[in-house]
This record gives C-alpha cells, structure tokens and sequence, in this order.
C-alpha cells in the first residue's frame, strides 16, 4: 500500500482537437490563473509525450486539489481532461492512478520511464 504523503502534486492536461475548442480551452486556462494557485505550462499544438491530442499542463499542490478538481467537473464543457498525480513513478501515475474527466483516451505510455520496486521487479517475467 502506498501513502498519499507519497504524492508531491498534481497535473491536469486540458487536451482539445480544433480551433473551437481550443478556444474553450483558452477560457477555462484564463479562469484556472485568476482563482487558482496554478503553475499554467506551455500550449502544445500537436500530441506531446503521452499524450494524444493538442493539450497544456496545469501543475497544482495537494493542497489545492480539492478546490480545482471540483472545478473542473463542473467547467470543462465539452473538453477532455486527465488528471494524475505526482510521485516518483511517472509511467505508473499516467496509467494507474490518472482521473478522466470525459472520455477517456488511450496515452502513449512507452515514452514514459518505468520505475519497479525491489517486489515489482522480481515478478517482470524474464527471457530463459
């Protein structure tokens, strides 16, 4: 079991496929600034990492999660959103422990590292 002291922050990728919803996802990046202590990261107009569709990053703390993740539920519109959490384990909190609010979207999880704990790397299965 693992302990939410292990988390150190959140990411929200606000992802959009055309002019307007990027637009929408314009508006709610505005709103995101003015009512929240919010690191906004850069536009990227085409799939970046993982990530399948245009999008920006919202970086957040735990401690504001409670207020913008509610906010998002009820101001997204029609825009797809993926939030994770930070640990030490990128590829395993884009996969496991991701929100999706919208339809969910199939990531590009092999760009990401893998990180295997001392269990985790005894069960990978290995070639004889």
């Amino acid at each position: 079991m693992r302990n939410t002291e292990d988390i150190s922050g959140y990411h929200a990728h606000v992802y959009w496929t055309d002019d307007r919803e990027r637009a929408e996802a314009a508006e709610i990046r505005e709103e995101l600034g003015k009512r929240f202590n919010v690191a906004l990261g850069r536009w990227h107009d085409k799939p970046v990492g993982p990530h399948p569709r245009h999008s920006y990053q919202v970086a957040f703390s735990t401690e504001e999660f409670s207020k913008i993740v509610p906010w998002f539920m009820l101001n997204r519109r029609d825009l797809v959103i993926f939030i994770h959490p930070i640990t030490d384990d990128a590829y395993t909190d884009h996969r496991d422990y991701p929100i999706w609010l919208g339809n969910k979207l199939e990531l590009n999880l092999e760009v990401l590292p893998r990180k295997y704990t001392e269990n985790q790397a005894n069960e990978i299965p290995r070639s004889v």
